[in-house]
């Protein structure tokens, strides 16, 4: 364009002078060389349009092409913000998986002490095993000196059975003669009584005969006392007997199954934590507590009780025989359900 300007001013000289020159004749310029000079120009400017054409078809070209770039900077503009979005997620999840990692690698070590523990564990299961191993043949050795002291406890279980049987039947013979007693008792006061009004009628000498009868009489009722007293403590001194053969079976139950719940191993773990030997242990679960001593010392009490009370009867006016058959009656009634509850027990124990 430059150029277009300086060829249209230097064309525009040109007229300029031609035009002076055609008019002042004074100096005649030759007009061909003017021409050839117009010509030449006019040529130069044609191609400096073509130029000028040309050039702005390239800038056009160029144009577009430099707005083309701009929209791809500006994709690539977009797809960089993008593109860091995403790099600040990538950190994001990054430092999460670091973290995750920090925290797996602190889990895998918390679960290889745990498998070491395990480990440990394992081992001393063996070896625990083991030791049951050698307590179940030593329980082995044990069930057989149980079935023999079973064996034993059978004979036991089939003489106290023997003495039951016996004692049941003197038992018997004891519950007639004291019904044989009471019937005398009655005949006695009868007979007492029709003497006291004959002795009424008679003389000195009758109620001397009397006397004597009655101090018979009062022979017979000590003797009578005498024999319920011993007829009373045998049935007492029975049932303190069935009491503690059923106390012995209990103890032994429970020592058999403390024995079979109880291993070797926690029984000198046991010992050993006593600082006791496993005898001296076995003695002391063996000890009665106080709950069970309690009790027999309010059997004996109730034991010395039923004897005072019958005493009281002994002693009371007549008539007292229902009295005394009652109370014999309530005794014996225990004496049955204590040899109910030993039969009981020894069919258990074997």
């Amino acid at each position: 364009q430059q150029e277009k300007e300086d060829l249209q001013g230097k064309l525009k000289l040109r007229e300029h002078l031609s035009q002076t020159a055609g008019k002042s004749e004074a100096t005649p310029v030759p007009s061909k060389n003017i021409d050839l000079e117009v010509k030449q120009l006019q040529c130069k400017i044609k191609s400096s349009n073509n130029e000028i054409t040309k050039r702005s078809t390239i800038i056009k070209s160029l144009k577009n092409e430099v707005q083309e770039k701009e929209e791809r900077i500006r994709e690539l503009q977009a797809k960089i913000s993008h593109l860091e979005r995403d790099l600040n997620t990538k950190r994001h999840l990054i430092e999460d998986l670091r973290s995750h990692l920090k925290a797996s690698q602190e889990n895998e070590k918390t679960s290889n002490e745990t498998l070491e523990s395990l480990q440990r564990k394992v081992k001393a299961l063996a070896e625990g095993c083991s030791s049951k191993k050698a307590s179940i043949d030593s329980l082995k050795q044990r069930l057989n000196v149980a079935m023999k002291e079973k064996s034993q406890y059978e004979q036991m279980y089939q003489r106290a059975k023997d003495d039951l049987e016996k004692k049941d039947i003197k038992l018997t013979e004891l519950e007639s003669k004291m019904t044989e007693t009471e019937c005398a008792m009655i005949e006695l006061e009868t007979a007492a009584s029709e003497q006291l009004h004959s002795l009424a009628k008679q003389s000195a000498q009758a109620l001397e005969t009397v006397q004597k009868k009655l101090l018979l009489t009062s022979d017979k009722i000590e003797e009578f006392k005498t024999f319920v007293k011993t007829l009373t403590g045998e049935l007492q001194h029975s049932v303190q007997e069935l009491r503690t053969k059923i106390k012995h079976a209990k103890k032994v139950g429970e020592m058999k199954a403390s024995k079979m719940s109880l291993s070797q191993e926690s029984v000198q773990l046991a010992a050993s934590i006593l600082n006791v030997s496993t005898t001296d242990l076995e003695e002391i679960l063996d000890v009665e507590d106080d709950e069970e001593t309690a009790k027999t010392k309010m059997e004996v009490e109730k034991d010395k009780e039923w004897l005072q009370h019958v005493q009281k009867l002994l002693e009371a006016q007549f008539p007292f025989a229902s009295y005394l058959m009652d109370a014999v009656l309530k005794k014996l009634n225990e004496k049955k359900k204590l040899v109910e509850e030993y039969s009981s027990l020894m069919k258990h124990t074997i």
